[in-house]
């Protein structure tokens, strides 16, 4: 074997090179990443729920036994990423450290273990958590609300930059103090607080939720909704569906809420109590829109790092590419798939390269998938993995290309919660060219370089050029007149000197 093909042959393990340890008020958490800068694998993701800030609202203190589960928790999570070698690893620590009257003994006991937490301001706290958002949604516009134990962080984010932070002392472990007064005055004591970021009112835009509480409402709303997907990330609520929703859980059992597949007994226990802040929160905050977003502080902390370059990186297309490489794609040859097939399939209707795009990645990688395997497989990857800078309409037409991809191209019901038919018409057209493309040389370089697919008066045709004639098969002509009769078009086959 050659050292060239040794050197293709050879399997590329991913490992993992960086961490965060999270000390939050509810939970103390360790996330260790891999894979590319820009959209972060998570590879191993551990909590300890020590409810540091659960006093907070009563004694504003520490408790004991909670303080003793975060320090058992954190040597251990130390010792994990010390055996995987890891040495990039930021530590921070939220509302617990910061509020609590013995926080700083707390903060010491930590720094004995050889860990060296920062302590976030509520501002800070607040941009990071926006920058969690810009990281996930590129240009998002509206009010970023991260919900977590000890505090409710408020930011406005727009042309991917965030100003307006403010931390409010409205954590899921505060809430049940507050609203044990009877709903009005939690009302009023929620509005209250509100009032230190009256500017959320007058920032247009959407709300994004962040935090595992809010990711639980979603959970519960796409329950409720028989939701084709499973996955939060991405899910928008219109502010009437946000409201009902709220409205419905304000009042529901924790314990009936654990059945829920997304909802645990620790998000349970403070949903509903969330639930009602979120009422408050709608009726004074007046967004266009509530969006979920998976990340938030955490992820922010890595996006903080990167430079303007590697910010300015598309997440879908550099997540979509480490995931499709080891599995046979190639993003010069999916690119030159894409520029193949762009005329036949979208002609002048353009707004959807990077999506098409990364849907031909996985096109591609899906080729080398067993058959009988393949589109199950392959759609899950669409429907079910956790992609950022992609909303649910992108998810369904990466889906529903796949399928196409796969010999059907028929629009699938479900989808079609999520996307438009004339969207999933067009992804289905991107599959099947796909298809095309790639029985024509196995989509290689030189087959793509020798032929073309153009949209001419009323007819589909693939010109190949004389030296290339020989790739032309019955195989070939019957992809070709399925595309062709999917666009409602003729199809034709023309060999150039």
């Amino acid at each position: 074997m050659s050292p060239a093909a040794s050197k293709r042959g050879a399997t590329r393990i991913e490992v993992p090179d960086r961490a965060v340890i999270d000390i939050g008020s509810n939970t103390v958490r360790m996330v260790v990443f891999s894979g590319p800068k820009r959209a972060p694998n998570v590879w191993l993701n551990e909590k300890v729920t020590a409810r540091l800030g659960r006093d907070l609202a009563e004694n504003g203190a520490i408790p004991q036994e909670a303080e003793d589960l975060a320090i058992g928790g954190l040597q251990r999570f130390t010792t994990i990423i010390d055996d995987l070698g890891i040495s990039d690893v930021a530590t921070v620590a939220t509302a617990a450290a910061r509020d609590a009257s013995n926080g700083p003994d707390f903060v010491e006991k930590v720094r004995a273990l050889g860990v060296n937490p920062r302590v976030l301001t509520g501002v800070e706290e607040a941009t990071t958590s926006a920058h969690g958002v810009i990281g996930a949604f590129p240009g998002a516009k509206g009010v970023v609300a991260d919900l977590g134990g000890g505090s409710l962080e408020l930011v406005a984010v727009e042309n991917n930059a965030c100003h307006d932070g403010v931390s409010l002392p409205l954590g899921t472990l505060r809430l049940p103090t507050l609203r044990a007064k009877g709903d009005s005055a939690f009302a009023d004591a929620v509005k209250q607080q509100l009032k230190d970021a009256s500017w959320a009112k007058e920032q247009d835009g959407a709300l994004y939720l962040v935090g595992g509480t809010w990711r639980a409402l979603a959970s519960y709303a796409m329950h409720q909704d028989d939701y084709p997907l499973t996955d939060p990330q991405a899910y928008c609520l219109s502010v009437d569906q946000a409201d009902a929703v709220a409205t419905k859980l304000a009042d529901a059992d924790p314990d009936k809420l654990t059945s829920i597949a997304g909802i645990s007994s620790s998000r349970a226990a403070g949903l509903p109590n969330a639930a009602a802040m979120l009422r408050v929160m709608l009726r004074e905050m007046e967004p266009e829109t509530l969006i979920i977003s998976a990340w938030g502080i955490r992820e922010g902390l890595l996006f903080e790092r990167l430079n303007a370059t590697a910010r300015e990186q598309d997440p879908l297309l550099a997540a979509v590419t480490h995931f499709t490489t080891p599995r046979g794609a190639d993003i010069t040859n999916a690119t030159l798939a894409a520029a193949w097939t762009a005329e036949a399939v979208d002609g002048r209707n353009r707004g959807s390269e990077r999506i098409r795009l990364a849907a031909t990645l996985l096109t591609q990688a899906a080729a080398r998938i067993e058959p009988n395997m393949r589109l199950s497989h392959s759609t899950d990857w669409a429907l079910e993995k956790r992609w950022v800078g992609l909303d649910h309409t992108g998810r369904a037409m990466m889906a529903q290309c796949l399928r196409a991809s796969c010999g059907s191209p028929k629009l699938i019901d479900k989808y079609l919660r999520m996307a438009t038919k004339k969207q999933l018409h067009r992804a289905s057209a991107w599959g099947l060219a796909n298809r095309l493309c790639r029985k024509i040389g196995a989509g290689s370089r030189i087959s793509m370089s020798g032929t073309s697919l153009r949209r001419e008066d009323d007819t589909l045709v693939l010109r190949f050029n004389e030296d290339r004639a020989y790739l032309m098969a019955e195989t070939v002509e019957t992809e070709l007149a399925n595309l062709a009769d999917w666009l409602g078009l003729k199809s034709r086959v023309l060999i150039e000197d």
